[in-house]
C-alpha cells in the first residue's frame, strides 16, 4: 500500500512478474513481438498477452482481467547469447517489423538505442542477428 503518495496498491510491472518466475525457474528468458517494440519506443500499445521466449517449459501465467504473460519454448539458443540486452531487444524489434516494413523514423530510433551498445557488445551480437538484419544495422 502507498501511503506516502495515496495510490494504493502498486503492482510489479509484467517485465518484474516474468524476471521473478524466470529467477524462480532458473531459466531464461527474452521478450519478443510487440513487447519488443513498447520497450524500445517504437509503439505505446502494451500488449494484452506480453510473450517471451524461454528456454524452459512453455506455460501462460494470468495476471488479471483478460491480461497474461506466455511464455514460449525455444531452442534456438542464439536469442540468449547476446552480449547485450539492448542489442538483443532491436534485434527482435526488427525481427517483429519484418523484412522491408522498416519505416525511415524506426530507422532513426534504432540508431539511437545503438549509441548505447558497447562497440564489443555490438561486434559481438551483430553476428548473431539475421542477415538481412545485419545489413539493415551495419547501414545505420
Amino acid at each position: 500500500m502507498d501511503k506516502r503518495w495515496g495510490g494504493g496498491v502498486i503492482l510489479p510491472s509484467v517485465e518484474e512478474i516474468a524476471a521473478a518466475i524466470a529467477g524462480r525457474d532458473r531459466v531464461r528468458i527474452a521478450p519478443t513481438g510487440a513487447y519488443a517494440l513498447y520497450r524500445l519506443g517504437l509503439t505505446t500499445q502494451i500488449p494484452a498477452n506480453v510473450v517471451f521466449i524461454t528456454d524452459g517449459s512453455s506455460r501462460r501465467v494470468s495476471i488479471g482481467k483478460g491480461r497474461g504473460i506466455l511464455f514460449k519454448h525455444t531452442s534456438e539458443m542464439r536469442t540468449f547469447a547476446y552480449q547485450s540486452q539492448l542489442m538483443a531487444l532491436i534485434v527482435t524489434a526488427l525481427r517483429e517489423i519484418g523484412e522491408g516494413n522498416v519505416t525511415e523514423k524506426q530507422l532513426i530510433a534504432f540508431r539511437e538505442h545503438l549509441n548505447n551498445v558497447s562497440e564489443s557488445e555490438y561486434a559481438h551480437d551483430i553476428a548473431l542477428a539475421p542477415l538481412w538484419v545485419r545489413k539493415q544495422l551495419t547501414m545505420l
